[in-house]
Formats: C-alpha cells, sequence, structure tokens
C-alpha cells in the first residue's frame, strides 16, 4: 500500500517526504516526534519512465528477481505505454487507439505503480521528485534508478506553431489528427465558399523522417478512402503537404529506397517541398523559407524529437549537449571526458532508450538510433546488468545489428530493408512492416486485438467516423445549461434597476 502525507505550508504547495517503510524518504527533520525509518530489507529500483525501456525493464527484473530480492517501481505520467510505431495506423483508423497502449496495472503485475511526473533526479541523495496530477509533490527513495524517460517533441519559435500545430508523439495526438482531418472533411462538404473549402481541405505535416512520412501516408490513404462517402468532395480536391528541411525523406533507410517511397507518394499526388522551413503559420497561413505562401488548417509536428527536458534542468546526472544521459556500452550512467573518452561510472545509474546516448559498437563513433528496435533490446540488458551487479557477477555489454527497417505508406503500401540486403517494395513491405511490429507489441492480449482489428478492417473497411466532440464532450452541456437563477441581494439590486427604470420612463 503507498500512503501519502499531505500537509499544505504558509506559502503553498510544498514538497512532503514520508516514512521509509512505504516508498519513499525520510520522515522530515522539521518533525522531531517522527519515529525512525525502518532501513528497507531488499533494494529498491526505481524505473523512471514506463514506456518501452521502463515496462521491458520491470517485467524483466520481475521474473528474474524474487519480491523478495527486489522492489521494483515504475513512474510515469500515463497509466500505460504507447507502441509508438502503430500510432500511425491508430491515426488512420487501421487499429483501435486503445490496442496501441499497454496498461501498466495488467503489463506490470507485481511491480509498484506510480502516476506522477518525475521534475527532479537527485542521484547524490538518492531521491526523486514526483508531481502527481493532484496532490502534493513527494519524494522516493531508491538503492538503484533506471533513466527512461524517453523524448518530447522538438519544436522551434515559429510564430503561429503553437496556436494551430500539432504534434503525433502520443494516441491522443494521433486520434486528434484523424478526428480533426475527418471534421474537416465533413464541414467542407457543405460549404460552398471555395477558398474555405480549400483551407479545410489542406492538410500540411512537417518533418520528413519515419514518424512525418508514415502519418503523412496514412491519414493521406485514410482521407482519400473517405471521399467515396462525400458526394461534394473529389480526390483531387485534397491537398496533403510535406514540408523537410533535407533534401531527402526518410533518412532511416537508403537514399535509392528513399527515393523510391518520395516518388510513389509523388504519384499520389502528395506535394512535397524538400529543403524547406516553416517559417511561419499565425493563422493557419502557411510560409515556407522557399517563399511558398498557403493557407491551412491542420499543422502537424513531426520535425524531430529531443530527450525529456528534466535530463538537462532538473537532473544530477551527467549528460550531452542534446540532453541524453552519458552511459557506457553497459548501460551504466558515466561522465563522458571532454576528449569523448569514457570517464568515471555513476554508481547505482542507469539508463536506455530515447533519452540516452547509448554507444553502438557495430558502428563505433556513434549512438544507436532512437527507435523501438534497439529500445526494447536495451532494456534487456539493462535488466541483466542490474541482476548481475546485485550478484556480483560481471556485467555485459549491449550490442546489437539491426535487422533492418520498416515502413507503412498507407494500406498494402510500404518500403522495408532487412538483414543488410533484402529490399521490399510495396505489399511485401507493408506486410513485413505489420509482421514484425504486432511481434514486438508487449501482452499477448493486445497482439491479438491487433490482428483482430486488421481483420475486421479487410472484412469491413476502414471505419472514417469523426468523433472530434471527444475532445471537448462537455461542450454542449454547458452551451445548453441553464444559468442559475438570482438569489438573496442579487434578487433586490434586480428589483432596484426595475424600479428605477420604470420610473425614469414615466
Amino acid at each position: 500500500m503507498i500512503a501519502r502525507t499531505r500537509e499544505q505550508s504558509a506559502g503553498g504547495r510544498r514538497l512532503v517526504a514520508m516514512p521509509q517503510n512505504v516508498l519513499t524518504t525520510d520522515t522530515p527533520a522539521q518533525d522531531a516526534s517522527a519515529p525512525a525509518p525502518r532501513p528497507r530489507k531488499v533494494p529498491r529500483i526505481v524505473v523512471l519512465g514506463g514506456g518501452s525501456v521502463g515496462l521491458y525493464v520491470a517485467r524483466r527484473l520481475r521474473k528474474k528477481l524474487g519480491k523478495r530480492e527486489a522492489a521494483i517501481v515504475v513512474v510515469d505520467p500515463r497509466p500505460y505505454m504507447t507502441y509508438a510505431p502503430f500510432l500511425p495506423e491508430a491515426g488512420a483508423g487501421s487499429i483501435d487507439a486503445r490496442d496501441v497502449v499497454a496498461p501498466h496495472r495488467i503489463a506490470l503485475k507485481g511491480i509498484d505503480v506510480l502516476q506522477g511526473k518525475v521534475t527532479k533526479i537527485a542521484h547524490g541523495d538518492k531521491k526523486i521528485t514526483i508531481s502527481p496530477e493532484e496532490g502534493l509533490d513527494y519524494e522516493v527513495s531508491y538503492d538503484h534508478v533506471v533513466v527512461g524517460l524517453g523524448s518530447v517533441s522538438r519544436t522551434l519559435p515559429i510564430p503561429g506553431l503553437a496556436e494551430h500545430g500539432i504534434g503525433f508523439k502520443n494516441v491522443e495526438e494521433a486520434i486528434a489528427v484523424r478526428n480533426h482531418v475527418l471534421n474537416r472533411m465533413d464541414v467542407a462538404s457543405s460549404t460552398w465558399d471555395a477558398d474555405l473549402r480549400k483551407q479545410m481541405l489542406t492538410f500540411t505535416f512537417v518533418g520528413g523522417g519515419f514518424a512525418g512520412i508514415e502519418a503523412l501516408a496514412e491519414i493521406e490513404d485514410m482521407a482519400r478512402y473517405a471521399t467515396r462517402n462525400y458526394p461534394t468532395i473529389e480526390e483531387s480536391d485534397l491537398r496533403f503537404v510535406m514540408i523537410e528541411g533535407a533534401g531527402r525523406i526518410l533518412p532511416e533507410v537508403s537514399e535509392p529506397m528513399g527515393e523510391w517511397a518520395l516518388e510513389e507518394m509523388k504519384k499520389r499526388g502528395i506535394e512535397f517541398h524538400l529543403n524547406t522551413f516553416l517559417s511561419s503559420c499565425e493563422d493557419g497561413h502557411v510560409v515556407t523559407s522557399t517563399g511558398v505562401e498557403f493557407d491551412t488548417e491542420t499543422i502537424v509536428w513531426t520535425a524531430g524529437v529531443k530527450a525529456n527536458p528534466v535530463i538537462k534542468e532538473a537532473s544530477d546526472l551527467p549528460s550531452d549537449r542534446m540532453g541524453r544521459v552519458t552511459v557506457l556500452p553497459t548501460l551504466q550512467v558515466a561522465v563522458t571526458n571532454d576528449d569523448g573518452t569514457e570517464g568515471e561510472v555513476v554508481q547505482d545509474a542507469w539508463a536506455a532508450g530515447d533519452c540516452a546516448a547509448v554507444p553502438d559498437l557495430i558502428n563505433p563513433g556513434s549512438f544507436c538510433p532512437p527507435n523501438a528496435q534497439h529500445a526494447i533490446r536495451e532494456a534487456t540488458r539493462l535488466a541483466d546488468n542490474i541482476i548481475a551487479t546485485l550478484k556480483g557477477d560481471p556485467l555485459v555489454e549491449y550490442k546489437h545489428k539491426s535487422v533492418g527497417v520498416v515502413a507503412s505508406l498507407g494500406l498494402y503500401k510500404g518500403v522495408a530493408e532487412l538483414f543488410g540486403f533484402l529490399k521490399l517494395k510495396g505489399p511485401l513491405a507493408w506486410m513485413a512492416h505489420r509482421s514484425y511490429h504486432v511481434m514486438a507489441m508487449p501482452t499477448g492480449n493486445r497482439k491479438l486485438r491487433i490482428l483482430i482489428g486488421w481483420i475486421g478492417q479487410f472484412l469491413m473497411g476502414r471505419e472514417i467516423v469523426s468523433l472530434g466532440s471527444l475532445h471537448d464532450p462537455r461542450d454542449e452541456f454547458r452551451k445548453a445549461s441553464v444559468p442559475p437563477k438570482p438569489s438573496g441581494d442579487a434578487k433586490v439590486e434586480q428589483k432596484a434597476e426595475s424600479s428605477a427604470a420604470k420610473a425614469e420612463k414615466g
């Protein structure tokens, strides 16, 4: 049972620590009457982040270590892990949104789960600070910490972006984009203003990496499929635009495969602006660095990610210039010297995934790419190395040769490079994409649900209804609500004003 102390200081909200026999730090020094904390009987391993790294680390630790060997705690602001490679398909309605997430309470049996945001890491004291959605901040102490906080969208100070843009980093954003695109089609189908219709049916994506291209391709495929249900909208009325700062798309695949994907998407009428940057999008008016201007009501930002900022801003762990935790190939946190050589190991601290600079031993001098393939395998190695540390065994370095990359470009369309020599295009690549990722999806429950969803889509077609009101379900109720009747002094004032008005008229 997790107990929390609630206390309010004169200055408002403040941090409260709790006894050692629960999940937190020592009792506050101000409380002299508080009993001394009891020492922990087993080491506590706190895993920061419940994404691919956090979930797989915690599950493997629990599988290998009994409850009398280690206490495991996972901290994440969301109650589930999102399997990011399936976000484009969830956004296109190919997979139900709930099926691309793994609920922590189900996937992390026998593990303590704290729902809250990590706001500070004080490894010198072996404490973290957690800010729950409601209530006071509190601290949790630990013996080992695993940093798997992942990444957040990397945005730029572009005028209008914060007001009109939307990311594609989590399932909520993916479903919001889908609902928004279909809603714009619904509204445009009954709008006769040609300029307004054109603006509504222009959909802009910024960022031509894997996330951006897959999101664009899946959403475009869905929208063109949906036009068959709109008598007043033709496929040619839809305008999809990609803005990319580099000279090519899909840098994760070889250049010839990237060029093939680009040409295939151009054949579908998708408009590409390479070597181009978004300069402004105020009031939906897009202006690019090359002078292209147009109006749109949809701007999806997929132009890269950055490590969770708490690492750089509120942590005493070493990090590189990109804000990632610096680690050794063993996934131990370590200080990196100015000349790039490995420095002192930070004992009892570990990190992996998007928020860690993990050396790539297969390609010396580079780091492992931030994708699900590496994150899951890093998590397994990290957990095994923690177990080895507890048992006094030698550590093993993380080393993995990529099996390849796969990308979906819409229903029955894709591109893949596997095992360094096998290059697939079209339906075969699409099948490889689905097969690989459904196998990597955690829990058999979710695997089965996704397969059933695909079968249902094949037999009955896409589900293209827009449920945009989900994002503000109380809007209609607020508008329909009757304002409360005035009471007490308000009634007296109203009568006085009414009498005064009559007197003036008389």
